[in-house]
Protein backbone atom coordinates (compact mmCIF):
# COMPACT_ATOMS: atom_id res chain seq x y z
CA UNK A 1 0.00 0.00 0.00
CA UNK A 2 1.21 3.43 -0.89
CA UNK A 3 1.35 6.62 0.96
CA UNK A 4 -1.06 8.75 1.27
CA UNK A 5 1.40 11.59 -0.58
CA UNK A 6 2.49 8.61 -2.83
CA UNK A 7 0.65 8.15 -6.13
CA UNK A 8 -0.68 4.66 -6.72
CA UNK A 9 1.52 2.81 -9.16
CA UNK A 10 0.67 2.81 -12.63
CA UNK A 11 1.83 -1.00 -13.08
CA UNK A 12 0.18 -2.61 -10.15
CA UNK A 13 0.41 -6.51 -9.63
CA UNK A 14 -0.22 -7.81 -5.96
CA UNK A 15 1.00 -10.67 -4.67
CA UNK A 16 1.00 -11.59 -1.01
CA UNK A 17 3.32 -14.33 0.61
CA UNK A 18 0.75 -17.04 0.40
CA UNK A 19 -0.07 -16.46 -2.93
CA UNK A 20 3.83 -16.81 -4.39
CA UNK A 21 4.15 -20.18 -2.19
CA UNK A 22 1.26 -21.23 -4.10
CA UNK A 23 2.77 -20.06 -7.23
CA UNK A 24 3.69 -23.02 -9.75
CA UNK A 25 6.20 -21.67 -12.72
CA UNK A 26 6.64 -17.95 -13.94
CA UNK A 27 4.77 -14.80 -13.73
CA UNK A 28 4.79 -12.76 -17.24
CA UNK A 29 3.50 -9.49 -16.82
CA UNK A 30 2.53 -7.21 -20.04
CA UNK A 31 1.72 -3.24 -19.82
CA UNK A 32 -1.56 -2.40 -21.75
CA UNK A 33 -1.56 1.12 -23.89
CA UNK A 34 -2.91 3.44 -20.67
CA UNK A 35 -0.29 2.01 -18.18
CA UNK A 36 2.54 2.36 -20.74
CA UNK A 37 1.12 5.51 -21.63
CA UNK A 38 1.00 6.82 -17.54
CA UNK A 39 4.90 5.06 -16.96
CA UNK A 40 6.02 7.00 -20.41
CA UNK A 41 5.04 9.93 -18.46
CA UNK A 42 6.04 8.99 -15.28
CA UNK A 43 9.51 8.37 -16.94
CA UNK A 44 10.15 11.26 -19.45
CA UNK A 45 9.38 9.06 -22.25
CA UNK A 46 8.05 10.15 -25.84
CA UNK A 47 6.71 6.44 -25.69
CA UNK A 48 6.91 2.78 -24.73
CA UNK A 49 5.59 1.23 -26.99
CA UNK A 50 6.56 -2.55 -25.15
CA UNK A 51 6.47 -3.58 -21.34
CA UNK A 52 7.03 -7.30 -20.58
CA UNK A 53 8.10 -9.34 -17.96
CA UNK A 54 8.66 -12.76 -16.77
CA UNK A 55 9.48 -13.40 -13.16
CA UNK A 56 10.61 -16.38 -11.03
CA UNK A 57 9.57 -15.75 -7.33
CA UNK A 58 11.13 -18.04 -4.63
CA UNK A 59 10.77 -17.90 -0.87
CA UNK A 60 13.09 -18.32 1.90
CA UNK A 61 10.85 -17.92 4.81
CA UNK A 62 9.24 -14.71 4.42
CA UNK A 63 11.48 -13.36 1.89
CA UNK A 64 11.22 -13.26 -1.60
CA UNK A 65 13.55 -13.77 -4.72
CA UNK A 66 12.46 -12.55 -7.59
CA UNK A 67 14.66 -13.02 -10.73
CA UNK A 68 13.30 -11.99 -14.21
CA UNK A 69 14.04 -10.79 -17.48
CA UNK A 70 12.35 -6.88 -18.54
CA UNK A 71 12.18 -6.62 -21.99
CA UNK A 72 10.72 -2.84 -23.19
CA UNK A 73 10.54 -0.86 -26.39
CA UNK A 74 11.16 3.16 -25.39
CA UNK A 75 11.31 6.58 -27.48
CA UNK A 76 13.20 8.77 -25.23
CA UNK A 77 14.15 12.54 -25.97
CA UNK A 78 18.05 13.24 -27.02
CA UNK A 79 19.69 15.13 -24.14
CA UNK A 80 20.83 17.62 -26.83
CA UNK A 81 18.50 17.70 -29.21
CA UNK A 82 15.11 16.14 -27.94
CA UNK A 83 14.81 14.27 -31.30
CA UNK A 84 13.50 10.60 -31.07
CA UNK A 85 15.98 8.17 -29.60
CA UNK A 86 14.46 4.69 -29.80
CA UNK A 87 15.88 1.53 -28.06
CA UNK A 88 14.94 -2.02 -27.19
CA UNK A 89 15.88 -3.03 -23.16
CA UNK A 90 16.86 -6.62 -22.49
CA UNK A 91 17.40 -6.64 -19.07
CA UNK A 92 17.78 -9.40 -16.09
CA UNK A 93 16.45 -8.50 -12.80
CA UNK A 94 17.45 -9.91 -9.46
CA UNK A 95 15.21 -8.62 -6.62
CA UNK A 96 14.73 -9.36 -3.03
CA UNK A 97 11.72 -8.58 -1.53
CA UNK A 98 11.80 -8.58 2.62
CA UNK A 99 9.00 -7.76 5.25
CA UNK A 100 9.37 -4.22 6.08
CA UNK A 101 9.59 -5.33 10.06
CA UNK A 102 12.97 -7.18 8.61
CA UNK A 103 14.37 -4.42 7.26
CA UNK A 104 13.11 -1.67 10.46
CA UNK A 105 14.73 -4.48 12.85
CA UNK A 106 17.62 -5.60 11.13
CA UNK A 107 19.54 -2.30 9.64
CA UNK A 108 20.99 0.49 11.45
CA UNK A 109 20.40 3.44 9.19
CA UNK A 110 24.06 4.86 9.96
CA UNK A 111 25.63 1.47 9.33
CA UNK A 112 27.04 0.81 6.25
CA UNK A 113 26.31 -1.96 4.02
CA UNK A 114 28.92 -3.53 1.44
CA UNK A 115 27.52 -4.30 -2.13
CA UNK A 116 29.66 -7.05 -3.89
CA UNK A 117 30.00 -7.98 -7.44
CA UNK A 118 26.27 -10.18 -6.73
CA UNK A 119 24.26 -7.31 -5.32
CA UNK A 120 20.47 -6.85 -5.95
CA UNK A 121 17.87 -4.46 -5.30
CA UNK A 122 16.13 -5.33 -1.96
CA UNK A 123 12.66 -3.95 -1.46
CA UNK A 124 10.51 -3.83 1.94
CA UNK A 125 7.10 -5.49 1.37
CA UNK A 126 4.09 -5.16 4.03
CA UNK A 127 1.46 -7.65 3.18
CA UNK A 128 2.20 -7.76 -0.45
CA UNK A 129 5.02 -7.51 -3.24
CA UNK A 130 4.06 -5.34 -6.06
CA UNK A 131 5.80 -7.27 -9.27
CA UNK A 132 4.03 -4.43 -11.26
CA UNK A 133 5.37 -1.39 -9.50
CA UNK A 134 8.94 -3.78 -9.54
CA UNK A 135 8.72 -3.91 -13.52
CA UNK A 136 7.90 -0.24 -13.59
CA UNK A 137 10.99 0.40 -11.30
CA UNK A 138 12.95 -1.98 -13.24
CA UNK A 139 12.52 -0.29 -16.40
CA UNK A 140 13.47 3.08 -14.78
CA UNK A 141 16.87 1.90 -13.95
CA UNK A 142 17.63 0.31 -17.58
CA UNK A 143 17.02 3.12 -19.47
CA UNK A 144 19.89 5.06 -20.94
CA UNK A 145 20.20 8.32 -18.91
CA UNK A 146 21.83 10.35 -21.80
CA UNK A 147 20.60 9.01 -24.80
CA UNK A 148 21.74 10.70 -27.66
CA UNK A 149 20.31 11.02 -31.34
CA UNK A 150 22.63 10.35 -34.59
CA UNK A 151 22.46 14.56 -34.78
CA UNK A 152 23.87 15.36 -31.35
CA UNK A 153 27.14 15.90 -32.57
CA UNK A 154 26.41 17.93 -35.37
CA UNK A 155 23.73 20.06 -32.50
CA UNK A 156 26.63 20.48 -30.16
CA UNK A 157 29.38 21.46 -32.73
CA UNK A 158 26.92 23.53 -34.39
CA UNK A 159 26.01 25.61 -30.89
CA UNK A 160 29.93 26.16 -30.16
CA UNK A 161 29.96 23.83 -27.32
CA UNK A 162 32.87 21.94 -26.73
CA UNK A 163 33.52 18.59 -26.40
CA UNK A 164 34.95 16.93 -23.39
CA UNK A 165 38.37 16.53 -25.21
CA UNK A 166 38.09 20.12 -26.45
CA UNK A 167 37.22 21.55 -23.05
CA UNK A 168 39.90 19.51 -20.96
CA UNK A 169 43.62 20.27 -20.35
CA UNK A 170 44.39 18.65 -23.65
CA UNK A 171 41.68 20.93 -25.41
CA UNK A 172 43.29 23.72 -23.91
CA UNK A 173 47.05 22.80 -25.30
CA UNK A 174 45.59 21.84 -28.78
CA UNK A 175 43.45 25.15 -29.01
CA UNK A 176 47.14 26.88 -28.12
CA UNK A 177 48.87 24.85 -31.06
CA UNK A 178 46.60 25.89 -33.08
CA UNK A 179 47.06 29.42 -32.08
CA UNK A 180 50.36 29.51 -32.62
CA UNK A 181 50.35 27.80 -36.09
CA UNK A 182 48.43 30.30 -37.66
CA UNK A 183 50.14 33.14 -36.00
CA UNK A 184 53.60 31.47 -37.64
CA UNK A 185 51.47 31.15 -41.20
Amino acid sequence: MTAAHDPAPEFTHPLTLDAVRRLSGAVSLSADIPVRTALAKRFGLIALDRLDARWTLRTTGDIIDATGELTADVVQPCVVTDDPVPDTIHESVHIRFVPAVMMESGVDEDSEIELDHDALDVISYSGAIDLGEATAQSLALALNPYPRSAHADAAIKERGIKTEEEAGAFGALAALRDTMRKTND
